[in-house]
């Protein structure tokens, strides 16, 4: 493998033996990976949790997984993003350590952060995975979303190629997922990529959360893959009313898109897609 010191960046070459018709020997060459390094999240001087990521929009990673874990309300709340500045810490880790520094009148109250910080999980397939259930959501006070939206099927049909032209990474590696928020007509308002898909969408979310722009009222969340409980939760507390993907949602996915209002559509390809809840939001055309 082709390693650098410093900041991490979002590709990676390594040396790699390649088989095929045109080389049943064996082909030595270099090949474009996905970068996948850990990131571990500060909150103030406590050390909250560690997820693994591409590096990139390493803020908007962070503040978008507190945001959707209940920890940080809005950008209000923060004062402010930062790399690691602790001497102790290595110069090829610095870039791998994000403190998010809140105010001292930060909306979210001290219970309910301590509440929060109780639920984070840590996987490698996933980054942090969040709070396990519908009543734990409503305990965040986690409101409906109430947004009289409503999109066509041909631009939810159109947002699976709009987000593969903005995966720069992925045309490179072939393996990172992505998540897009587009607006009712299609417009793409920004793409995130990384090898979690939660976290591409904690980037998404992050990215709004740093301009002020939650609730993110009248957008469409797109993502590549399948759509889980936690993408759903990360959309409703984002206040985003229509989730779409390119494969199938899960059971708990659906129970929370209904719970909380939000229209969550899947299969979105080849003009083709099923709408599992909210369909007053999709209309023909």
């Amino acid at each position: 493998m082709t390693t650098s010191k410093g900041r991490p960046g979002t590709t990676t070459r390594v040396r790699a033996l390649v088989f095929g018709p045109d080389a049943p020997e064996g082909r030595s060459r270099e090949e474009t990976l996905a970068t996948e390094e850990p990131m571990e999240v500060r909150l103030g001087d406590q050390r909250l949790t560690v997820t693994m990521r591409t590096p990139g929009a390493d803020f908007e990673l962070a503040v978008g997984l507190l945001h959707g874990e209940g920890l940080v309300g809005g950008l209000g709340d923060v004062a402010g993003v930062r790399y690691c500045v602790d001497a102790a810490i290595g110069e090829e880790q610095r870039y791998n350590v994000v403190t998010v520094d809140l105010e001292p009148t930060a909306s979210v109250s001290p219970a309910a952060r301590a509440a929060a910080q109780r639920t984070f999980l840590t996987s490698s397939a996933c980054g942090v995975c969040g709070v396990q259930s519908l009543d734990a959501l409503h305990r965040r006070g986690t409101e409906p979303v109430l947004d009289d939206l409503t999109v066509t099927t041909t631009v939810l049909g159109g947002l699976p190629d709009q987000l593969k032209e903005r995966q720069r990474v992925f045309s490179r590696t072939g393996g990172l997922h992505a998540a897009g928020l587009f607006g009712s007509d299609g417009t793409a308002l920004v793409v995130r990529e990384d090898v979690g898909r939660h976290n591409a969408v904690d980037k998404v979310v992050g990215w709004a959360l740093l301009r002020d722009a939650l609730p993110l009222r009248g957008t469409v969340l797109f993502v590549s893959g399948r759509t889980s409980y936690e993408i759903v939760q990360k959309a409703a507390t984002a206040g985003i009313p229509v989730v779409a993907s390119v494969s199938a949602p899960s059971s708990l996915a659906v129970g929370v898109a209904e719970e909380f209002g939000v229209t969550l559509a899947g299969f979105v390809r080849d003009g083709r897609l099923t709408v599992y809840t909210g369909a007053e939001r999709v209309v023909p055309g």
